[in-house]
């Protein structure tokens, strides 16, 4: 590689393997694609390792608005940078990262403002599937294949927006920091960033899926007092109450709704809720567990397209708060790295999620295992 003023000269396209969705509800095909370098201001990456979350497979089974196909999916990722494109000044090849599904370009309106982290800089292009010039760098037989959420990280090869990556610390086990590309960052940021949970609260996570693990580790290390875990796998209690759960309930064991049983056991409702799953009812039943005139609940799972939420006004005229999140409200660039110093130093558990690594080749089987409800994050390793 011919290093010159930090840019890299023309390199080559890429062939590697990667994991195709041809079209919904079929399973990923392991094919030979070719990644194209990158353009001006874009970012070309050797992904080392990448997990399955809930969100590839939500767009996998056709229920995504945005979704298109042919598509790489995957946007829990590391690697190291293998080339940049021209005007390129925040990484260099050989630095080690994390692609950012929310990107951080610093200049729009939204990231000027710290009530918000949602960059807007590419969000049309990125959400349909393509680089902020309208074009993308994969192919496969002889085909044009989409990007996924600007990360793509289901291929040995990526190239991504030069504002949709994070420089972390190279000594990092990328392993286990790629789950910081979404599911860990989103459930921990959903409790100290949006709830801004408060020592000696009590709160109530609904899902105790990877996610929900996150909001109760957020919950204990803000202090939080009392940490209800509600799930209907009983089987996610031992590990919900090694991240901080203090107790665990099912609501198939009550004949009343759970937000009255939460409302009963905490003296009124608890002071903030989380909803991890995507399903709008328990959304409702979240909000409704909040205490009168100072509950939050923070929706925090992704529900179908064409849902919708409801509740009666009075919950809300009554002093109770409903929030959403996304990437658990932290700015991208400026707190990915520190997540990963985070988990570096003790502070908040990551090695605790991964509960399967397989080799890539394996996907398939990573995403029944997320279905069947057997793992928390299995993690590939390309």
């Amino acid at each position: 590689m011919n290093l010159r003023s930090g840019i890299l000269s023309k390199s080559s396209v890429i062939k590697c393997k990667a994991a195709v969705a041809w079209e919904a509800g079929k399973p990923l095909s392991l094919e030979e694609v070719e990644v194209a370098p990158p353009k001006a201001h874009e970012v070309r990456i050797k992904i080392v390792a990448t997990a399955v979350c809930h969100t590839d497979a939500y767009t996998l089974s056709g229920a995504d608005p945005e979704g298109c196909f042919p598509v790489i999916l995957g946007h829990e990722g590391a690697g190291i940078v293998e080339s940049v494109g021209e005007g390129v000044t925040k990484v260099k090849p050989g630095d080690t990262v994390i692609p950012l599904y929310v990107p951080q370009c610093g200049e729009c309106k939204f990231c000027k403002n710290p009530k918000t982290n949602l960059c807007q800089k590419i969000r049309i292009t990125q959400g349909k599937g393509v680089m902020p010039d309208g074009t993308s760098r994969f192919t496969c037989k002889g085909k044009q294949i989409y990007h996924f959420m600007g990360t793509s990280t289901f291929s040995e090869y990526t190239v991504v927006a030069d504002i949709s990556v994070a420089k972390i610390d190279a000594a990092a086990p990328l392993d286990k920091v790629c789950l910081l590309g979404c599911g860990i960052s989103t459930g921990y940021g959903a409790a100290v960033n949006t709830a801004k949970v408060e020592r000696g609260s009590t709160c109530a996570v609904f899902g105790l899926g990877g996610v929900g693990l996150a909001v109760i580790m957020g919950c204990k290390i803000a202090g939080a007092s009392r940490i209800i875990g509600i799930d209907l796998n009983k089987d996610k209690y031992a590990k919900a109450k090694e991240f901080g759960a203090t107790e665990c309930v099912s609501p198939q064991d009550f004949k009343k709704p759970i937000q009255e049983v939460l409302v009963e056991m905490t003296d009124g409702g608890v002071d903030y809720s989380f909803e991890c799953i995507g399903n709008v009812g328990v959304m409702r039943a979240a909000l409704e567990a909040c205490h009168k005139g100072w509950g939050v609940s923070v929706i925090v799972g992704v529900a179908a397209a064409g849902q919708e939420i409801s509740t009666r006004p009075f919950q809300l005229v009554t002093g109770r708060t409903w929030k959403g999140t996304a990437f658990g409200g932290w700015k991208s660039v400026d707190n990915v790295p520190k997540l990963v110093t985070e988990y570096m130093s003790k502070k908040i558990k990551v090695d605790e999620f991964v509960t399967h690594t397989l080799p890539f080749d394996k996907i398939n089987e990573a995403f029944e295992l997320m279905h069947t409800g057997k793992s928390i994050r299995t993690v590939l390793k390309l």
